[in-house]
């Protein structure tokens, strides 16, 4: 049966009234941060360096964070152990190993789990040591590009990485040009999807894997509800295909080539690179290269519906599912995204991002109305959300063990902590 890939329009982020959703807190956040009643932040550590991305714990004073240093070979690159004292504050820090990925990094089973852009490492932790002794062990090796995980505590690793490009073209063509759509794409045979492996099993190779689902342009958050027993993505839509196709799509139309958060099953296609989603119209269009025309939904049903469809370049950088007891009980099973915000741009102009949201998801794992949770990291007006002026990106976002919602910035490397406190 033949439909129309539409999403209802309650879902989308473009529909949403961005300056109203996040109310500001009683008395100055940190930051000047905007926070929903009742929620209050602290810093817990600053400085880190602009290379910092994910967190994850070991324990509630075990805190590791991954980096992505920009030159390689750069000083402090690895990860960052930080132990946290009984105020929730970073009192210590130490960078340990030379493993620098920025995406891939978790606590399975009292090990860290973290990646270079080909390798996916298990380091065992103790909550003895800060920076750990034992020596890294090869997981996954063979991964072709920067990749995220997931576990999903019965035994399955899942491993998400981008097609690799923007269009399915060699690197080399340029984002602004017109390319060719070969059909199949070849690229979605080894990458531009995911794929699962054993958790618990050293020296796997990237062939070994099961080809789980595919249509990835790019991603960098990926994570598993345990309420709803299922994985989400979040993904980076297709850039620049205005200026490559401007009689087919227009300025406007460029605004809307939605990210899109998905919720994963086996065999889900999430229609990188041969469709796109348009978080203004509603609907799923042919990209150009496969015979697009910008008007005509794609009525194919084996694209899947995003579970929520964002504005472009809001850059999708984490995903956290909120799975503790602080908050109230709206946010408890909930995901709470990392929006990085475009790094470039018109240096007159701004864009959407730069915030954290939260996107409700019921107890079957339907997504309700994504809504903005803490906002002014990027400065007190909109014109403050660009790549050029942003004070702070959002990068990383975790749940703690106690509860509370931590969210890291790229900028100077600064971690806050968001607790619900009622008052």
């Amino acid at each position: 049966m033949k439909r129309s890939m539409k999403l209802p329009g309650a879902l989308l982020l473009s529909a949403l009234p961005l300056a109203v959703i996040a109310t500001p807190s009683l008395g100055a956040e940190p930051d000047d941060l905007t926070l929903p009643a009742g929620f209050h932040a602290t810093v817990v550590a600053e400085n880190l360096g602009d290379y910092t991305r994910h967190m994850a714990f070991l324990d509630a004073s075990h805190m590791y964070v991954s980096t992505e240093p920009q030159t390689k070979g750069a000083a402090n690159q690895g990860v960052i152990a930080l132990h946290l004292d009984a105020k929730h504050h970073a009192d210590t820090q130490k960078h340990f190993s030379t493993i620098h990925n920025g995406t891939a990094i978790a606590v399975y089973k009292g090990a860290l789990y973290t990646s270079s852009p080909n390798t996916l490492y298990r380091i065992k932790l103790s909550n003895k040591e800060l920076a750990p002794s034992a020596q890294p062990e090869i997981v996954l090796d063979g991964i072709p590009g920067r990749a995220a995980i997931a576990f999903d505590g019965k035994g399955n690793l899942f491993v998400a990485i981008g097609g690799g490009g923007n269009v399915c073209a060699p690197e080399t063509v340029s984002r602004t040009s017109k390319s060719v759509g070969p059909m199949p794409c070849p690229f979605l045979e080894t990458r531009g999807g995911v794929w699962r492996f054993d958790a618990d099993k050293l020296g796997q190779t990237w062939s070994q894997g099961e080809h789980y689902a595919t249509g990835i342009r790019d991603t960098n958050a990926l994570a598993w509800s345990k309420g709803a027993g299922a994985l989400y993505v979040v993904n980076y839509g297709r850039d620049a295909a205005e200026k490559a196709y401007p009689e087919i799509i227009s300025a406007a139309d460029g605004a809307h080539i939605s990210d899109e958060m998905f919720k994963v099953t086996k065999g889900t296609h999430m229609g990188w690179p041969y469709t796109y989603y348009d978080s203004a119209k509603n609907i799923r269009l042919a990209q150009p290269e496969y015979a697009g025309d910008g008007k005509t939904p794609v009525t194919d049903a084996k694209y899947a519906v995003p579970a929520a469809a964002f504005p472009a370049h809001v850059a999708p950088m984490d995903i956290a599912i909120y799975e503790g007891t602080q908050f109230p009980a709206a946010y408890r099973g909930g995901a709470f995204v990392a929006f990085h915000g475009a790094g470039g741009g018109d240096p007159g102009g701004h864009d959407d991002g730069y915030n954290v949201m939260f996107v409700p998801l019921d107890k079957s794992g339907k997504a309700g109305t994504p809504q903005v949770f803490a906002d002014g990291f990027a400065g007190p007006t909109r014109d403050d959300k660009n790549g050029k002026r942003a004070r702070y990106r959002p990068v990383g976002v975790t749940v703690g063990p106690d509860g509370a919602l931590y969210v890291a910035e790229s900028q100077k490397g600064r971690i806050w902590r968001i607790a619900y406190t009622g008052k």
